[in-house]
């Protein structure tokens, strides 16, 4: 029964993929759209090689961005990056600029946050402090502190206590990478974790508020937890991040890996939109990624991915050249016929005109094909004829290269007129 419950699973896992392929959007299985990924890898493979288990892990940081026609594989790619960043012991923060203001770099830094669940990483930093003493966080039973532990066994003496508060001090006090506030918070919820010193539930809870940005809290009750009475802003918010990332390392993991989507919205007008920019929010979204951009060698173990359709580069009016302290930042500096993968740019169009061959369109469609072929679904592999002619197509039409090759594959018709999605 397991078996057959576990293979239900797994068809209408199946299943739910064909129809995303079919109307051009992303497979949310990350196992899935690993093994229907061809091409891309030529960037994704050097990433994980230079940057994840190299410079980012070693301590560095970087921004980069993606851009291409609609439909060139921009969040295709990045939920394929996210995906290995995760394998490569990486936190992962994934969202759309369609869902977050980003002319606030505060509610970027209060996302992101969000998804990295503090409390989880100040757990792991509390097991890293059990183990520098000389004990399995493992050996703890569930219900109980450290310091409950050590008083089984009748070593909670004062020298102990002392070990501990010292321990708390090195880790976040005495770490310049981290904001005061944010190091003195941080101390106290895991000093609450490890049962020294007593952290109240109160307490614990306020502490977690001001550090997911609590607007209603009052300032002058945190002077008596010795913190300094102060908010988080968007002046401050890029600091605060620098710090979670250094709690992202201390906490175990190689470090932390953002993708943020859908920049475009950025040119949307319309009056349906909900994040509708104005010119002023415009430019205050394009002077925060510059300060990003300034600041990002003050950062440790953290990497930025920005995705954006290609409009965003070319609209001389409101993209990234109407801003020149920006765009001064972000271009190539060096434009050469082949690709270079260190570049911050990584631009999917000539990725495709340069790696994607008929031979690998067929690779493509022959991965698809096996993913789906044991339901009762009929899937055609491509052959190189057909693979040359959606090459062609893409070129002419308004329908992506990749949609075109899923879309083949299994056997839905496409339309010449509807406008390729974004998502692939």
């Amino acid at each position: 029964m397991p078996e057959m419950m576990n293979e239900s699973r797994s068809d209408s896992k199946i299943s739910a993929t064909i129809v995303q392929l079919s109307q051009g959007e992303v497979p949310q299985s990350e196992e899935v759209l690993d093994d229907i990924s061809v091409g891309i890898q030529f960037i994704t493979d050097f990433w994980r090689e230079r940057y994840f288990r190299e410079f980012i892990k070693l301590g560095g940081s970087k921004i980069k961005f993606i851009t291409g026609q609609r439909g060139s594989g921009k969040t295709h790619t990045l939920h394929l990056a996210t995906g290995i960043a995760k394998k490569e012991g990486y936190v992962t923060v994934s969202f759309s600029a369609k869902d977050i203001w980003l002319n606030d770099f505060r509610e970027v830094y209060l996302e992101i946050l969000s998804q990295c669940n503090i409390v989880e990483l100040l757990q792991q930093c509390s097991h890293s402090i059990v183990s520098s003493m000389g004990f399995s966080w493992q050996d703890i039973p569930s219900g109980m502190t450290f310091l409950d532990l050590l008083g089984q066994n009748g070593l909670a003496d004062a020298l102990t206590r002392r070990e501990i508060r010292l321990q708390l001090k090195q880790m976040f006090l005495d770490n310049p990478l981290l904001d005061n506030n944010f190091a003195l918070a941080c101390s106290l919820i895991c000093g609450g974790i490890l049962g020294h010193p007593f952290l109240e539930e109160q307490n614990k809870d306020l502490l977690l508020a001001w550090l997911n940005g609590d607007k209603k809290i009052r300032v002058s009750i945190l002077r008596p937890l010795g913190m300094a009475p102060s908010k988080i802003t968007k002046y401050n918010a890029r600091n605060m991040l620098r710090s979670l990332a250094e709690i992202v390392r201390l906490s175990g993991y190689s470090g932390l890996f953002i993708t943020i989507d859908n920049l475009e919205v950025l040119l949307d007008s319309s009056g349906m939109n909900p994040m509708h920019y104005t010119k002023m929010k415009r430019e205050d979204t394009y002077e925060s990624i510059r300060q990003l951009i300034d600041d990002i060698d003050n950062f440790r173990n953290i990497m930025f991915v920005f995705g954006f359709n290609r409009d965003l580069m070319d609209n001389e009016n409101a993209g990234f050249k109407s801003y020149q302290a920006l765009w001064m930042r972000i271009q190539n500096e060096v434009v050469a016929n082949r690709i270079n993968k260190f570049n911050d740019i990584v631009d999917l169009d000539q990725i495709a005109s340069q790696e994607y061959t008929p031979s690998l369109l067929v690779e493509m469609s022959r991965r698809l094909a096996k993913v789906v072929n044991h339901i009762n679904l009929q899937a055609s592999v491509l052959d190189e004829e057909k693979a040359s002619q959606l090459i062609k197509q893409a070129k002419i039409g308004s329908v992506s290269l990749l949609r075109l090759v899923s879309q083949a594959t299994l056997g839905f018709p496409i339309n010449p007129v509807q406008e390729a999605s974004d998502d692939l």
